[in-house]
């Protein structure tokens, strides 16, 4: 088996590669190949891997390219975890909204657009180069806004293609040990989109835990989402929504927080990570060690500006350990190779999962994953409120990938001013133009 890493010079790489090192054999993993644009970035990461390895002494050689086509050439499954303008856009995306006093977030709101409009024609042709060169492989896509971006190549790619997010599966495992159960034993109804998702029920095969869940606010503020969104507030709507829901029931509040805050996320990443991969080349067990000390900083400060809206300290050890998408793509990658007909929460087409949404809709809901592909289960009807929001995300999902491949200014403003953070066509106009001023690829676009 052939394994392709688009982005493979990206700073969470490491966390794949030590996931593979001890499951290639029994995936027949045989050929590892990391593409990424700056052979400087592949170098840095190349070296963390050498680490990795020495430590584990596990055998699973790899090799760095440049070329697209060679790295592409035979794939079985291509991973890919790009950032269009890399961490600098980042920081673009989150303070051009801010300025307006809108939340800035990089896939939620108007930041989560700005990403789009620059990432969408670059996905389409990598995606295009994977039909040419890999038109068997199986196409597993962490590059954000996860679920827009694997809407938008699947006219090219079909149903191979399939979005991967940590999210819904946290917080899954966070309730079931709020419950007390082991996660595999429970089954967890949780529908909606990417970064917009609702856990309904919890289910062990006789009836459903989460009714007794929300009456016990001590267990419900054992954990992160508990504590974020609050007990009261979790009772009235009768679920647990996904974090960055936190960015809608508390727009205001997070706007408030992040203007107070010396760095937003963005700025902190782009510091934090510039050190890294200038730091000098002592050989793999220094930078492994560099790897590990930056990564643990990283994960304990996630969702930093919403917990500091919420009024909360910082995460609790076992989340900043815990593994994060690397589980989910190799999960997807057994499931696919084993024929194991698992259930995973994935991104992929809807079908009829969400009735109110057309069949190619990408949804995130949980799935059956096998050699078959991925098929997602039925969701049914769901209350109203959730219901009104995917719709209106959905519509901007798409009015956002017409613009980034017509290069419409018009319908860029439209999906920044039809999203729900944003109070106005005025405002929606004046974001878009701040973007368009500071991101050169998009004065291209929209010229």
């Amino acid at each position: 088996m052939k394994i392709t890493v688009l982005g493979g010079g990206g700073f969470r790489v490491p966390m794949l590669y030590g996931a593979l090192l001890g499951r290639a054999s029994g995936l027949g993993l045989d050929e590892l190949v990391l593409y990424d644009i700056s052979s400087e970035r592949l170098a840095r990461i190349a070296n963390v891997l050498r680490g990795q390895a020495q430590e584990s002494d596990g055998i699973l050689p790899f090799r760095c390219t440049t070329r697209l086509d060679e790295a592409l050439e035979g794939a079985d499954f291509v991973f890919c975890a790009i950032r269009v303008g890399e961490l600098e856009s980042r920081v673009i995306d989150e303070r051009v909204p801010m300025d307006d006093g809108v939340v800035g977030q990089e896939t939620t709101g108007p930041g989560g657009i700005c990403f789009a409009l620059r990432t969408v024609p670059v996905m389409v042709e990598l995606a295009e180069a994977v039909a040419r060169y890999a038109p068997r492989a199986w196409f597993v896509n962490f590059t954000n806004p996860a679920g827009l971006v694997t809407e938008a190549i699947q006219d090219i790619l079909g149903r191979r293609v399939v979005g991967i997010c940590d999210s819904p599966t946290a917080l899954c495992r966070r309730v079931a040990r709020a419950l007390g159960r082991a996660p595999e034993s429970l089954w967890f109804d949780y529908f909606g989109l990417n970064h917009l998702g609702w856990l309904r029920a919890v289910r062990d095969g006789e009836r459903d835990l989460l009714p007794d869940l929300l009456a016990d606010a001590e267990r419900l503020e054992s954990f992160e989402e508990g504590r974020l969104f609050g007990a009261d507030w979790l009772r009235s709507i009768g679920m647990i929504p996904n974090e960055y829901l936190y960015f809608y029931y508390h727009a205001a509040d997070t706007v408030a927080a992040a203007r107070s805050s010396r760095q937003s996320r963005g700025e902190f990443l782009l510091e934090q990570q510039r050190a890294f991969y200038a730091a000098e080349d002592r050989g793999p067990e220094a930078a492994l060690r560099a790897w590990h000390a930056t990564r643990r900083e990283r994960e304990a400060r996630y969702m930093e500006e919403a917990r500091l809206a919420a009024g909360l300290g910082g995460r609790d050890d076992d989340e900043v350990d815990a593994g994060g998408y690397e589980g989910e793509a190799i999960a997807v990658v057994e499931a696919i190779t084993h024929n194991q007909g698992r259930v995973l929460i994935v991104n992929t087409a809807n079908s009829s999962s969400l009735p109110f949404l057309d069949a190619d809709a990408v949804v995130e809901v949980p799935c059956i994953v096998g050699s078959a592909g991925v098929v997602p289960t039925a969701v049914g009807s769901v209350p109203g409120h959730a219901r009104s929001l995917i719709e209106t995300i959905k519509d901007i999902e798409r009015t956002a990938i017409d613009a980034a491949l017509s290069g419409s200014r018009d319908g860029a403003v439209r999906a920044i001013a039809m999203h729900p953070l944003v109070p106005s066509v005025n405002i929606a106009r004046r974001i878009l133009d701040g973007y368009i001023d500071k991101h050169s690829q998009l004065r291209q676009t929209f010229r």
